[in-house]
């Protein structure tokens, strides 16, 4: 009669931490970033950052992952930029998106862009996670911005971003 309730509570035991052990959704994640645009190209100029000028971004964001494979992002990014050693925040960029997930540690982001400055359009980003810890992970990212309006020409950017995920 022992062995059978031993039988029982480790069928049981073993039953509920396979149950713990998954990871439930929807799943909430943040991060912060670094981001540096590191070439914009429009019908009148091509400007380099870090050559030009120094521009940086600090994206901070939520991701709510309605299961394994898509989710929801909102992202805000403050912008500086330094032109002629004058330094100021010169944009704040709402960028809401959706999440889908490519495999092997790649997530693609398509994401809508409002700029504070007037301008609007896209970004598509490649995110790539290069080292996961229990609590954290690191990742790299591509962003692609694409953007239109405030009586300014069609641009487009090339950017390198970084930062941690928890």
């Amino acid at each position: 009669m022992i062995q059978i309730k031993h039988a029982i509570l480790l069928v049981l035991l073993t039953f509920s931490s396979s149950i713990f052990s998954q990871t439930t959704y929807p799943k909430i994640t943040g991060y912060f970033g670094i981001m540096h645009p590191l070439v914009s190209i429009n019908k009148d100029e091509t400007t380099v950052n870090f050559r030009d000028y120094y521009a940086i971004g600090f994206p901070t964001g939520i991701n709510i992952w309605k299961s394994e494979k898509i989710g929801f992002s909102f992202e805000v990014v403050p912008n500086i930029k330094d032109d002629q050693g004058t330094s100021k925040v010169n944009n704040l960029l709402f960028h809401p998106g959706v999440l889908v997930a490519l495999g092997h540690g790649y997530t693609f982001a398509g994401r809508l862009a409002f700029e504070t400055s007037g301008r609007y359009g896209v970004t598509p980003v490649i995110n790539k996670t290069i080292k996961k810890n229990a609590n954290s992970s690191y990742f790299v990212a591509v962003p692609l911005p694409v953007r239109f309006g405030n009586d300014h020409p069609a641009s487009f950017t090339v950017g390198f971003q970084f930062g941690i995920a928890f």
